[in-house]
């Protein structure tokens, strides 16, 4: 039975496991090394607490883990997604990236990477609703610094830095589309 007694946000590597998982079971140590590896500029997470995430999982029944012999070597656990787990993980592709510059550089990367990997279209559609979304956030922050007085200078200089940096978001999602569409 799954136990979801704490919340974890989208920006948890938790969905990148999920998402590595839904490729072939895995035990820890690989799946480990395959995020330093494909994510690792993305998620900077240690060994133990990658296997914190692993347990938590677990016990929330989105993997199940099997101890697998080795000859000569000690047992290691193989993990493998469940349907919940699976479940879990598409409703997370399924969902668009807020217009937050962090969100967009962890969680939306890690979705590029699994929608890359099923297909160029489904990356392409992810990019496309990842402009729209940044777009939006782009004209509710100009809306709110066009409200500030002129006087209020450290507002309108946190609010304008904001706005640069989702504009230049948006020019590195046009880069993402060229870089893994357009080719």
């Amino acid at each position: 039975m799954s136990k979801r007694s704490s919340y974890v946000g989208s920006l948890s590597p938790e969905y990148a496991i999920l998402g590595f998982l839904t490729q072939t079971p895995a035990h820890g140590y690989d799946l480990h090394q395959r995020l330093l590896a494909e994510l690792g500029q993305v998620w900077h997470i240690s060994q133990s607490q990658f296997y914190n995430l692993l347990k938590r999982l677990e016990n929330q029944g989105d993997i199940i883990g099997a101890l697998q012999e080795q000859p000569k070597r000690p047992n290691r656990r193989v993990f493998q997604l469940t349907d919940p787990g699976r479940a879990r993980f598409e409703n997370w592709m399924g969902t668009p990236t807020g217009s937050s510059v962090r969100a967009i550089r962890v969680e939306f990367i890690t979705r590029l990477y699994f929608a890359r990997l099923e297909s160029p279209e489904r990356a392409g559609r992810l990019i496309q609703v990842q402009m729209e979304e940044t777009q939006r956030g782009l004209v509710q922050l100009c809306h709110k610094l066009d409200n500030i007085p002129d006087n209020q200078t450290f507002n309108r200089l946190g609010l304008e830095l904001r706005v640069r940096q989702l504009s230049s978001v948006l020019e590195w999602l046009e880069y993402c589309k060229t870089k893994l569409i357009d080719t």
